[in-house]
């Protein structure tokens, strides 16, 4: 069974040539951004400079930091290259450092998508590579599909099956045996993903978990990452799968390191980029910390819960006896099945975390525009239910 093994263990700033600073970006051929107008009509505007080498050194308190640094600087490019998914502007060698990996959301209207990113880091979770489970969060899986019902590249198998290696379960015992060990290195993309054609190979190469000063830290190295619809996702799953491992092995979190080769945006997506960095900064705010008590026990039954609300649309009952940590993860599942809003704001009150209410208010407002039933209003931090017969 997966996961038994855990049972048991239970405006940026851009400085040239100082490696020192907080962000080094090395001349190259580019343009420098200059911002029109400030407001929902703000605009780019590139003007070229010579320059030379190219690539991105990011540090960052926050996702939504780490986001507005990384679109800014790829917005500027002067030039696209064309792969085989469409033209793209791209750095190529590329570094991005969250310093705190529970700042693992994004607080904008834009890319605040927890539902969708909760439930890949649960396919991951379960070792699924099939097609219908994720396609319940992201309908855009479909397209990646060999054979219509299931992903080639899916990360779930080749954690916890690759080659009949449970990969999870070494990382724990060698973190365990050997604290300070080179070799606690995951891998996902392999010799065979270059050999064999399919729509759809690992764009994650390895995960490399290193304990530190009793921190447990996690460099992840990709070939290539979608800036403005992989990076969110990617880095939620990941900061997640490193908190979980160090809750099972009683560490603290450590930075999450994010190496990537290709790290482009599609010319599709610069209106939706430009779109985020209008909405300006966030004040951050961090996921709350899972519990110590048992993660993995706790993990297992969050997957339960998540295959029920999916094939009945209904929590089950042994949520109830889970901590309120555990309890709002599926109570989040729920609310993104559930079509009646009056029970979506039920749900919403049984919250023990106020963290989630910004997501919760962003999919009641797509469910009241199917419905056209304005059962909710927003008052400050609090979320009211109105009568409907009024």
């Amino acid at each position: 069974m997966i996961l038994n093994h855990f049972i048991s263990n239970s405006k940026p700033r851009i400085h040239r040539c100082n490696h020192t600073t907080e962000e080094r970006i090395e001349p190259h051929a580019t343009a420098r951004t200059q911002w029109t107008q400030s407001g929902p009509h703000a605009t780019i505007n590139h003007q070229p400079t010579l320059m030379i080498d190219s690539r991105m050194y990011v540090v960052a308190d926050s996702l939504d930091d780490l986001l507005h640094k990384v679109f800014t600087k790829l917005l500027r490019r002067p030039d696209f290259v064309r792969p085989t998914k469409g033209d793209a502007l791209e750095e190529f060698g590329n570094l991005l450092v969250l310093r705190n990996p529970l700042a693992r959301l994004s607080r904008t209207e834009t890319k605040g998508t927890i539902f969708s990113c909760l439930g890949e880091f649960l396919w991951y979770m379960r070792g699924s590579n099939r097609l219908d489970v994720i396609k319940h969060y992201l309908k855009e899986y479909g397209r990646f599909s060999d054979d219509g019902k299931t992903i080639y590249g899916a990360y779930g198998p080749r954690i916890f099956n690759k080659d009949g290696i449970d990969q999870l379960a070494y990382i724990m015992d060698r973190l365990t045996t050997s604290p300070t060990s080179r070799k606690a290195v995951l891998q996902l993309f392999d010799a065979r993903d270059v050999t064999e054609e399919h729509k759809d190979v690992p764009c994650t190469c390895t995960l490399q978990f290193a304990v530190r000063k009793r921190r447990l830290s996690l460099h992840v190295n990709m070939r290539s990452n979608d800036a403005y619809i992989g990076l969110p996702h990617d880095i939620f799953s990941f900061t997640l799968l490193q908190e979980f491992i160090a809750r099972c092995l009683g560490l603290r979190l450590g930075p999450y390191y994010h190496s990537v080769g290709s790290l482009h945006l599609y010319t599709t997506d610069r209106e939706d980029a430009l779109r985020y960095l209008r909405e300006g900064f966030q004040d951050p705010q961090p996921m709350p910390p899972m519990p110590t008590d048992s993660p993995g026990l706790h993990l297992l039954s969050l997957l339960d819960a998540e295959e029920h609300i999916r094939s009945t649309g209904c929590i089950p009952a042994h949520v109830d006896s889970l901590p309120p940590y555990w309890r709002d993860l599926v109570r989040l599942l729920q609310i993104f099945k559930e079509a009646d809003l009056r029970v979506l704001a039920k749900l919403k009150d049984e919250m023990s975390s106020k963290v989630f209410e910004t997501y919760i208010r962003r999919r009641h407002k797509k469910r009241d525009a199917k419905q056209e039933l304005p059962l909710f209003e927003w008052s400050g931090e609090k979320l009211y239910v109105q009568d409907a017969q009024q």
